[in-house]
């Protein structure tokens, strides 16, 4: 394959935020509820490359034969793969399309077609667009896939926050989760986070670094209580950040054989390693996964480790500090993303104020 730009590529990421950014030349387009994908054609060679540069080719026949079909002879095109299902999106049968048996994926090829929305140009013919400004390389975009038909597609997009406010409002009922804002001066930037994206909840892509069982679990009918929950800060460092739980019984039994996979060996080297026999939490220290409940002392909090490696989507409505104000609220597994990337830049960062500022009062001077 002999393109302008060469894969592995790494897809331009976005930033969560809450409220609708307000700067100039924003272009908005809906959030797509997918697989992030960045297509690379040159002429019958087809790769689908992923988020976490893993490819996606052989798990998607039918997406690789309508890029032959439709898109440019030599192109890099980044977009998404959704599998839409009756009048939405569907990720979960997206989730199963991610199969090892050659025979499941021609299966669920046909019962579950995909379809693939692009929204960026990043090369055509001998040409690399990643230099060009978003607003120039989103007309070319339409001007390359003028013709195309499903199950290939362009996204929507506007400059009109007015329109792209009620595309937030009416389109979470088809399956896509918010709008994300481009800047119209924007060169493509790989695993940089320098877009916006406007989502109906707050959610995080975290690492599930450990378990605690539940306390009615017994030999006969073992329970997972809580799954501890991680990201990685900006030195790489994995920080444990809450939990998610309130699951149901039956999940709680699920849970136990989908997480066995990751027990083998997973306190060699685990990052929590330190923390594993950890009893009493001295005063100022921080919080650790296998510390005593500062609410309740007799309350059993040891934890089991589980190699770092699986991500799960969950949903929470703040955080204080780096950590969750509340139990994080399981949404589901996020097995297309690599735990590396599990970072803390995904997060909204909030605007700091002053406490006494904000109550009113006058603001000191800072001592030392």
């Amino acid at each position: 394959m002999d393109l302008p730009v060469q894969l592995p590529v790494k897809p331009m990421l976005a930033k969560a935020a809450t409220t609708f950014p307000t700067a100039a030349d924003l272009w908005f387009e809906p959030k797509w509820d997918g697989f992030r994908c960045i297509v690379f054609r040159d002429g019958d060679e087809v790769e689908l490359g992923s988020r976490n540069e893993r490819p996606l080719t052989r798990y998607f026949p039918e997406v690789v034969e309508a890029v032959k079909a439709q898109l440019p002879q030599r192109c890099v095109v980044d977009g998404e793969i959704v599998v839409p299902q009756g009048d939405r999106l569907h990720f979960e049968s997206l989730l199963q399309r991610i199969h090892p048996a050659v025979s499941r994926v021609t299966k669920l090829a046909q019962e579950t077609p995909a379809s693939f929305v692009a929204f960026d140009l990043l090369a055509l013919g001998d040409e690399s667009l990643m230099e060009q400004p978003f607003s120039v390389r989103q007309a070319r975009l339409r001007e390359a896939l003028a013709g195309v038909q499903a199950p290939v597609h362009t996204t929507a997009i506007t400059r009109d926050v007015a329109l792209a406010r009620r595309w937030f409002a009416e389109f979470e009922g088809a399956g896509l989760d918010g709008v994300v804002a481009k800047p119209g001066g924007l060169p493509y930037a790989p695993d940089q986070r320098l877009m916006t994206k406007v989502k109906h909840v707050r959610t995080a892509d975290c690492v599930v670094a450990g378990f605690r069982w539940h306390k009615t679990t017994t030999p006969e009918q073992p329970l997972v209580g809580s799954l501890l929950l991680g990201l990685h800060d900006a030195e790489g460092g994995l920080q444990h950040i809450g939990v998610a739980a309130s699951f149901t019984v039956t999940r709680r039994a699920e849970l136990v054989e989908e997480l066995a996979p990751y027990l083998a060996d997973a306190l060699s080297g685990h990052p929590w390693q330190d923390w594993a026999n950890a009893q009493v939490l001295t005063e100022g220290e921080q919080r650790m996964p296998g510390a005593t409940s500062r609410w309740n002392a007799g309350k059993d909090l040891s934890w089991v480790p589980l190699r770092p490696e699986l991500v799960v989507e969950v949903k929470y409505d703040q955080l204080e500090g780096t950590r969750l104000r509340h139990t994080g609220h399981f949404l589901r597994w996020r097995h297309d993303r690599d735990a590396r990337s599990c970072t803390y830049e995904q997060l909204e960062v909030p605007v700091r104020y002053d406490l006494a500022e904000v109550l009113g009062g006058r603001v000191r001077p800072t001592e030392g």
